[in-house]
């Protein structure tokens, strides 16, 4: 099960959110809980939120499927901070100019999958079953080096 959370025009640059976003990418929903509660920046309050929205998505998706549900088995499967819209404003300079003020939005995506229990994988065949079915590689011809051209110059004539 995989559920979503987006948020759109996050009043903050997505370079400083991404700081933020890099330290919860595939952790566990509680460490990242943790991560963000105690975390000293900004971003992680609007992130926080997302990640609590995702969770909740998921929950009412296992609801409406009538599945058993543990948010202690999500995972943060999927993160990302893009930019969003640039509000351009202006403020007075010198000489009566005006300089360009940038403020940057961001969009936080991020998306919550339950941990499934791991799958023995299939035993290896042995390797020399394997190199018996291999072809043997052609080997690569050999290029004659280049010839090196007579450079001459005005004292030696």
């Amino acid at each position: 099960m995989e559920a979503r959370a987006i948020q759109r025009g996050v009043r903050q640059s997505a370079r400083k959110m991404r700081l933020v976003i890099d330290l919860i990418r595939d952790c566990a929903v509680p460490e990242a809980d943790a991560i963000l509660r105690f975390s000293k920046k900004r971003a992680a309050r609007q992130i926080h939120k997302v990640l609590k929205s995702a969770v909740a998505n998921a929950q009412q998706a296992a609801q409406r499927q009538n599945t058993p549900f543990d948010a202690d088995t999500l995972r943060v499967s999927y993160a990302v901070v893009n930019e969003g819209q640039t509000l351009k404003r202006f403020t007075a300079a010198a000489m009566g100019r005006g300089t360009p003020i940038l403020k940057r939005t961001s969009h936080v995506e991020i998306r919550v999958a339950g941990t499934e229990a791991p799958v023995a994988p299939a035993p290896a065949a042995p390797k020399a079953e394997v190199k018996a079915e291999q072809k043997p590689r052609a080997k690569a011809k050999k290029r004659a080096p280049a010839k090196k051209k007579k450079t001459t110059t005005k004292a030696s004539k």
